[in-house]
């Protein structure tokens, strides 16, 4: 993501205590830190269920300290939006405590790209707190691998994990609660550009149909709340926002290329017309990755 290149990061750790947001359904919040997902904990009768895990195993460590505090001697499962530093690089403090789950396609991006993972983002200069936060980092795998849809009986509530992927990256899961309250991890975010992730030669499988097809999808269940990767917890009419930007840059970078306007030029008039309408959000460089990706990918997907 360009974002990486151009700062220093806070140290990017999850704090704070859970909050119920439903019954039984626990968010740790971002807090609007770079690198910092929210946190999901959902309490059944009979299991748990820990969604994303933070940046490292000091993170790991503490949400799994969290998690054992609301379940108590209750079975427990961790499950992730997608396998990247910040949603997924704390599995390790889960290992043997907790029954760890993955999407295929989760799994192949682990055997594809994950063992490079720290040494590429230790290459992006993103200063030594988030540094720090590799140490130690071993990179652990799945007990449990589904085929793109998996619904776990926690007791009393029901999680329904789906993978979405190749969409905004490879692997997007989102988790559904009860049929009311969906965790969708980068799908979308609170007042924040859609996040684009770009960290060659990682994260370069963008396919614009399959994120919007995603997003439709997501609307149509209609959940009563919406979790996103990052940002606060919202209602449906976050996704459909979030929507409705993809579109705007997709469709300015659609005219604009049939015009003849160069990328450079482009992207600047994209993002200086989105951070217009959306001023109040925050990532308008993703604007610029969004449009690049539009430009390459125009009429394949689309």
């Amino acid at each position: 993501m360009v974002e990486l290149t151009r700062k220093e990061y806070s140290a990017p750790r999850v704090t704070g205590d859970p909050g119920e947001v439903s019954d039984g359904v626990f968010v740790i919040p971002d807090r609007r830190v770079s690198l910092v997902p929210n946190v999901g904990i959902v309490v059944g009768d009979d299991a748990a269920l820990v969604i994303d895990t933070g940046v490292g195993p000091r993170n790991g460590r503490y949400v799994l300290e969290q998690a054992t505090r609301l379940a108590g001697k209750r079975t427990l499962y961790l499950a992730i939006t997608q396998l990247d530093p910040g949603h997924g690089f704390g599995i390790q403090a889960f290992k043997g405590t907790a029954t760890i789950i993955f999407g295929a396609a989760q799994r192949d991006r682990l055997e594809r790209y994950a063992p490079r993972y720290a040494e590429a983002f230790g290459k992006l200069g993103l200063g030594e707190a988030v540094e720090r936060e590799f140490e130690g980092l071993e990179l652990v795998g799945p007990d449990i691998v589904h085929d793109g849809h998996l619904t776990l009986d926690l007791g009393g509530i029901k999680a329904v994990l789906k993978e979405w992927g190749p969409a905004h990256t490879t692997d997007d899961q989102t988790v559904l609660v009860g049929d009311r309250v969906l965790f969708g991890g980068d799908l979308f975010g609170t007042r924040m550009f859609p996040i684009l992730p770009y960290v060659p030669p990682f994260d370069v499988d963008f396919v614009p149909g399959r994120w919007f097809d995603a997003l439709d999808n997501l609307i149509a269940l209609e959940p009563e709340k919406v979790v996103p990767g990052h940002g606060e917890v919202a209602d449906a009419g976050l996704i459909r926002e979030v929507r409705t930007c993809l579109a705007f840059v997709r469709d300015e970078a659609g005219r604009l290329k049939a015009d003849g306007v160069p990328f450079d030029e482009a992207a600047a008039i994209v993002e200086k017309r989105a951070i217009a309408r959306w001023h109040t959000w925050e990532g308008p460089q993703m604007v610029r990755l969004l449009t690049k990706a539009f430009y390459a990918q125009r009429g394949e997907g689309a």
